[in-house]
């Protein structure tokens, strides 16, 4: 049975960059952060958005993801709300996904808030990455268009480095990409011998 093996870490930390070496190593890597952008897209779940979060969160049958955010992101009920709806649906998507991958030793699901949705209760084993606050804040205002305060408040709705990195079985420290890239590759043989 294909083992499922979790990749968290926090806003800016580096997951994706983390993901894309596996993927370069031969292993499926489901994005959950793209896989949750899709399924907000469908039209149940625009209706949703729209009858929970107000009608500007749609604009012409598209979400408008920069407001939604602004609501969220300020707002721990709502975000909340918003995780209630759309972690059901990636769950069902990331089961279907992984159908296809029944013939591989194992599987990456890549999730900024893994252990926050609870999904790491799924994984066979956990990667935390991490970085130094300021270079993930660095990161997301640079890679997003934000603000420094929108990054602190994305931050806040997040558990802490040291959280996830003591319920993690591998941690990477994300500061210098050969070394990352040395520390995947490390792992990955570890995890071809589960």
């Amino acid at each position: 049975m294909t083992k499922v093996i979790g990749l968290t870490g926090g806003i800016g930390s580096g997951k994706s960059t983390v993901a894309r070496y596996f993927e370069e190593l031969g292993v499926p890597v489901y994005y959950a952060d793209d896989a949750a952008k899709e399924v907000m897209k469908t039209p149940a779940m625009l209706v949703s958005l729209q009858n929970i979060f107000g009608n500007d969160v749609v604009i012409d049958g598209v979400l408008d993801r920069k407001k939604l955010s602004t609501l969220v992101f300020s707002d721990k009920n709502k975000l909340e709300t918003l995780n209630s709806l759309v972690h059901p649906a990636v769950r069902k998507h990331f089961r279907a996904w992984l159908d296809n991958y029944k013939d591989v030793p194992f599987v990456i699901r890549e999730a900024a808030i893994l252990f926050e949705s609870g999904s790491y209760k799924d994984c066979e084993k956990v990667i935390t990455v991490t970085a130094p606050f300021e270079t993930k804040i660095e990161r997301v205002m640079q890679r997003d268009s934000v603000t420094r305060q929108d990054v602190i408040y994305r931050m806040e709705n997040q558990w802490s480095d040291e959280k996830k990195a003591s319920l993690s079985d591998f941690i990477i420290v994300n500061i210098d990409l050969e070394a990352t890239r040395e520390e995947v590759v490390k792992i990955f043989k570890t995890l071809k011998k589960l």
